[in-house]
């Protein structure tokens, strides 16, 4: 079962209710989540490249690619900007940092610090912030704080879901190679 594109998603805020604690826990638990996740796949698919698609060391990287955008969007936010910075539709960053040059734990180990100090930042931010909003650049939404980092742990748990499916998708391409095979 594929899941829908990034791009294609559409999100609703209208929680009322602050679960920002709740989402905090989410945000923190995501580098541990992905070492798991890493450390179960076998490293010879790490690097393989699917239908043009980012391979799973790009999709881990991509994640602490992200986070100066999400740092950057909670300052817009927190200083009443009236709009989020944009962000880079194309990916620029993560095609130009050759994620599949890097280590398992290189990767691992550079976003669990850069979530680290988002997580640093969150913590140190009130409720009033919390419920602080500016408008979406991509969605024309307005996010408080709150919506912009479920959002963000909405993007992490894609990112997961999709190395996932890659996993797949290379068992099932190497299982018919095999097959050709004999």
């Amino acid at each position: 079962m594929g899941q829908i594109k990034w791009f294609d998603r559409k999100f609703e805020f209208d929680e009322k209710q602050n679960i920002f604690p709740s989402i905090l826990e989410r945000l923190s638990g995501t580098p541990i989540r992905l070492e798991v996740k890493l450390k179960s796949i076998d490293p010879a698919f790490y690097d393989q490249r699917i239908i043009d698609a980012w391979t799973i060391k790009e999709n881990a990287g991509h994640l602490g690619d992200l986070e100066p955008l999400w740092q950057g969007r909670l300052e817009d936010i927190i200083n009443g900007a009236l709009e989020m910075r944009p962000a880079d539709l194309q990916n620029t960053r993560t095609t130009l940092a050759n994620h599949n040059s890097k280590t398992i734990d290189e990767l691992i180990h550079s976003f669990t610090q850069i979530r680290l100090k988002t997580i640093h930042l969150l913590r140190q931010i009130g409720e009033e912030a919390i419920f602080k909003s500016s408008l979406h650049p991509r969605l024309k939404t307005p996010m408080r704080t709150m919506d912009l980092f479920l959002f963000v742990a909405e993007h992490d748990d894609h990112h997961l879901a999709r190395i996932t499916e890659l996993v797949k998708l290379i068992e099932r391409k190497n299982k018919n190679s095999v097959g050709t095979n004999s």
